[in-house]
């Protein structure tokens, strides 16, 4: 058996290693793209109906954002109807979640992550892109999770488009899709309409979505 002289500093180096090995969960700002169309008389106002033009085998992700875009939409003035139901405007909406990966960089220094690569003009439908700088004792970031809208006048011109996206960790509270669908459409509707080709990062602890 060790001494007692022995035991306190045995201790603390035990304690200092558990903590260095811990990882807090890691998620990254929301980050917003968007556009507004040159005339964009009725943003706001009016009826609006929700769309999904892709097909979402999950049931629960898409009663989330829906609904998660339908409380932004009604905030900001538009009375929202049921999907499908006659609408002066309407909100297409789309949203993925896809695994990321770090970069391999020099032994020690922090990871850079990198998704995507190219900012889309107006009605273009191409992603954004994000760097990440994750220093040590942080989880990595495991997936990002993107959430398009489109609003457009029925039968007519598209008069608003924004995507959001946002990195989180597998341990991170906002990496669940309830939590995730409010996050990302408040951030994506902030300051709504927003200045055209505007792109903008917002903390998660800034918008009223925490889970």
């Amino acid at each position: 058996m060790l001494p007692a002289r022995l035991l306190a500093p045995l201790a603390a180096v035990t304690a200092l290693a558990l903590s260095a090995c811990a990882t807090s969960p890691y998620t990254g700002p929301v980050e917003v793209t968007r556009f507004v169309a040159d005339s964009p008389a009725g943003l706001g106002q009016g009826t609006i109906a929700i769309s999904f033009p892709e097909e979402i085998s999950n049931e629960s992700a898409r009663r989330a954002f829906a609904a998660a875009v339908a409380n932004e939409l009604a905030a900001l003035g538009y009375a929202v109807v049921p999907e499908g139901a006659q609408a002066g405007q309407i909100a297409t909406i789309r949203t993925s979640r896809a695994p990321i990966a770090a970069s391999p960089v020099r032994r020690g220094g922090p990871v850079s992550v990198g998704v995507g690569g190219q900012t889309g003009g107006f009605g273009s439908g191409l992603g954004m892109g994000v760097g990440i700088n994750l220093g040590g004792g942080r989880e990595d970031a495991n997936a990002i999770t993107e959430l398009s809208v489109r609003i457009a006048q029925t039968g007519g011109a598209t008069l608003w488009e924004g995507r959001a996206q946002l990195a989180t960790g597998v341990k991170s509270p906002y990496s669940q899709v309830d939590a995730s669908a409010r996050t990302l459409a408040a951030g994506l509707f902030a300051g709504f309409p927003g200045g055209n080709g505007e792109t903008v990062t917002i903390d998660v602890k800034n918008l009223q979505a925490a889970p």
